[in-house]
């Protein structure tokens, strides 16, 4: 059927999980990080380390929350009928023209492709949201008031193009109006909250990790095909790439050793609290693989802009936001501050490992100790697991 009344979908629906479309979402987003983590890890090559950093969380929160968005209310209103493929479409389109502009965004602080692509996800979300008030009469107001807070910010982030084009100017107004983005949920849904699938809500946020996941692959594969064709094998890039590798996997095995879906279940109380959260661990890894690239390019010789210790921070501060995220989510869900101290012996350790930049093992020493570490959490996070349960299993 080419269109159908968009009727909220059932909480306990069995069987649900992402859709071909909802994949082919996530695909146009791998585009989007990849192009703004190549940035930002050239801007910081080049010696503007604040700069990057600040045009990168710019560019992530509009990528992240977009995606958040889209993902919340596919889970509760996905009737996979004619106008919402269109609208998804679009919202892809607006991603597109997003990473279109990431390079003008980092290099001459110009949003206006970046601010256009965002306006067309949001519209596109807007109109989602009136159908839904329309399909839903139960959940209308809730509807109503996303769209009308959407629609209203979308009118300032254009306005927000006539300021003048300064870190500062920049910074300032996209924190107003990030923070005006992340409080129209909270407003949206005082009275009545919208139905959200907790298997399927899991499964999504395991799918956007595994992208940012695939981002550290491909950084460092990229990277360390440019040096081996520049330089050759040395003892640096082999230490680098190695250590990015057993990172990766212990990264992968860590973020999946909790039952969230469980978790969601059990506690749908857990919403924004799981789902805002979840921005410390999709930011670390992001983050993460532009630190890689760095190591990489830093590996056999220091020819980049920052010192050979604020790359082993750019891979270990992640690591450990990242680490410190993922239990925080937890002792939210199971009401328990357990594992309180190994977190921070992680993170101390963690903060310690770039120093080792300083020796004569170089970037590849630091990146190869927060690779031991993050091993060494992982192992004592399963051996903290309870009697039965596998490590690394799914969500379900």
């Amino acid at each position: 059927m080419w269109r159908k009344r968009m009727r909220r979908r059932p909480i306990r629906e069995a069987g649900r999980a992402s859709t071909p479309l909802e994949l082919l979402f996530d695909l146009v987003f791998v585009v989007a990080i990849g192009a703004a983590v190549g940035q930002f890890s050239h801007g910081v090559a080049s010696g503007q380390l604040g700069r990057s950093l600040a045009a990168f969380a710019m560019v992530f929160f509009a990528i992240w929350w977009a995606w958040m968005n889209f993902t919340w209310f596919a889970s509760a209103y996905d009737v996979d009928d004619g106008p919402y493929r269109l609208a998804v479409m679009a919202q892809m389109a607006g991603v597109l023209i997003l990473a279109a502009g990431v390079g003008q965004a980092f290099n001459q602080l110009d949003w206006t492709a970046g601010t256009l692509g965002y306006v067309v996800m949001r519209v596109a979300a807007v109109v989602q949201w009136l159908r839904a008030g329309r399909g839903d009469p139960a959940r209308r107001a809730t509807a109503l008031r996303y769209a009308v807070g959407i629609g209203l910010l979308q009118i300032l982030w254009l306005a927000r193009l006539a300021a003048p084009r300064t870190l500062a100017w920049t910074g300032a107004t996209f924190a107003v109006l990030a923070a005006l983005e992340l409080a129209v949920p909270t407003w949206a849904e005082r009275r009545e909250r919208t139905a959200w699938h907790p298997h399927h809500i899991a499964e999504r946020y395991s799918l956007f990790t595994l992208i940012l996941l695939g981002e550290l692959v491909a950084v460092a594969v990229a990277g360390v095909q440019v040096e081996l064709d520049s330089t050759g094998l040395t003892a640096g890039l082999a230490g680098v790439s190695g250590a990015s590798l057993v990172l990766l996997f212990a990264l992968w095995w860590l973020y999946f050793l909790s039952p969230m879906a469980q978790h969601l279940q059990a506690r749908r109380d857990l919403a924004f609290p799981w789902g805002y959260g979840h921005v410390g661990v999709f930011a670390g890894l992001a983050v993460l693989a532009g630190g890689l690239d760095l190591a990489v390019m830093a590996s056999h010789e220091n020819r980049l802009g920052v010192s050979a210790v604020a790359v082993g921070y750019l891979v270990a501060c992640p690591v450990a936001a990242f680490t410190q995220c993922l239990w925080a989510l937890d002792a939210w869900a199971i009401r328990s501050a357990s594992g309180l101290g190994l977190v921070l012996a992680a993170d101390a350790a963690y903060l310690s490992a770039p120093w080792l930049a300083r020796t004569g093992l170089g970037v590849a020493g630091a990146v190869g100790a927060t690779a031991a570490i993050a091993v060494a959490v992982t192992v004592l996070a399963i051996r903290r697991l309870p009697s039965g349960s596998v490590p690394g299993g799914t969500n379900d």
